[in-house]
């Protein structure tokens, strides 16, 4: 009994270690289409072969850390399972930071996210657009910039 919860714990332990840490390497990156700012509207990504995923953070004035930020991800082309959007420090590790998205109808995910608070006065940040598809996965990379507000 005692080697069967064992193993059960280990296989656990590897999946979600797996899960969780697994690596940007099986990710089929595109670029964003120029010019991007998602201050102001959503950003887009072709996808090749007519299929493009779009992000939105619906941030009344402008996008600002410790703020819930009402999140957006629209793909057209291609059957998505799952989406979710990461938050990266450019230059700066700030840990990890990824929110899953719900489906709201078909090829639109919704969710919440929130940027860390940084000392820095101007804070360099990428949104990482994932998708999940029967083909694998593809996503998109977004650059943005917050202000850290002056009280």
């Amino acid at each position: 009994m005692m080697l069967a919860t064992l193993l059960t714990l280990s296989v656990a332990l590897w999946y979600l270690a797996a899960h969780l840490l697994r690596g940007e390497s099986d990710v089929d990156w595109h670029l964003a289409s120029r010019p991007c700012d998602l201050h102001q509207a959503a950003c887009r990504a072709s996808l090749g072969d007519g299929r493009s995923l779009s992000l939105g953070i619906d941030a009344p004035g402008a996008i600002r850390a410790l703020e819930l930020l009402p999140l957006t991800v629209q793909v057209e082309g291609v059957e998505v399972l799952s989406a979710s959007v990461e938050f990266v420090g450019r230059g700066m590790d700030m840990g990890l930071h990824r929110f899953p998205l719900s489906e709201q109808d078909s090829g639109r995910f919704e969710g919440v996210g929130q940027v860390p608070i940084c000392t820095e006065s101007v804070m360099p940040w990428q949104a990482r657009v994932v998708v999940e598809t029967p083909q694998g996965r593809l996503g998109s990379r977004f650059d943005f910039t917050v202000e850290r507000s002056v009280p």
